[in-house]
């Protein structure tokens, strides 16, 4: 059974380019989908499903949009820049903000029209369960 890995179309030079774009604040003028910083994801299997975890801190889960198509599990967001009050500035930020995006291709025998998701404490939970025709069952024998 092949396990749930990150879909990554890019190639080097795109990464590159990324990345030049991040630091020296370019942007995407063709309308592709670009990410401003990546949640980190865990991906758990067991008998019947796959679940992702996501770790969206700071992110309302009504303002998270998961799709699946062609194979493809999709999450993307966004956490917004923190507010600055009257008399304030923030001196130091490391937490990233803006615009997310991850993309995951689903392994053969996922059952795509069952997929669910939920976010709670910062933590999107994305439950991916495998097709019955996927899951091994036991055959009786009989004499």
């Amino acid at each position: 059974m092949r396990n749930m890995i990150p879909y990554q179309p890019s190639n080097l030079l795109d990464e590159f380019q990324s990345e030049l774009n991040r630091i020296f604040g370019g942007g995407d003028a063709s309308g592709l989908v670009t990410s401003q910083w990546t949640p980190s994801v865990d991906i758990k299997e067991s008998g019947d499903r796959y679940v992702l975890y996501a770790d969206i801190p700071g992110v309302d889960p009504k303002q998270i949009e998961v799709t699946v198509e062609n194979g493809v599990v999709t999450i993307r967001g966004e956490r917004p820049m923190p507010l600055e009050e009257k008399d304030e500035r923030w001196s130091h930020l490391e937490r990233r903000h803006g615009s997310f995006y991850r993309r995951f291709t689903l392994p053969d025998g996922t059952d795509p029209e069952r997929v669910e998701a939920r976010g709670r404490n910062g933590v999107l939970e994305v439950v991916i369960p495998k097709a019955e025709r996927a899951l091994a069952r036991r055959i009786a024998v009989e004499s």
